[in-house]
């Protein structure tokens, strides 16, 4: 996936999200803020279980088949 498709489909998930405000701000604060995805990443699971992920992710992928 090219740089561009990445950013188009960044865009369009921010924006079915967020809406066009929001997806702006979200944009704004992004680049205002030092964000560190690895150490958000980090704590974004960090009291689910494995078997808990998984159920969203499965969830995710029978509710999104595209």
């Amino acid at each position: 996936m090219n740089n561009s498709v990445i950013i188009d489909t960044g865009m369009r998930c921010l924006i079915e999200t967020l809406g066009d405000v929001g997806a702006e701000r979200f944009i704004s604060l992004m680049i205002k803020e030092p964000f560190d995805y690895t150490k958000w990443q980090k704590g974004l699971f960090k009291d689910m279980t494995v078997e808990q992920i998984g159920g969203m992710a499965a969830r995710y992928c029978s509710e999104n088949p595209n």
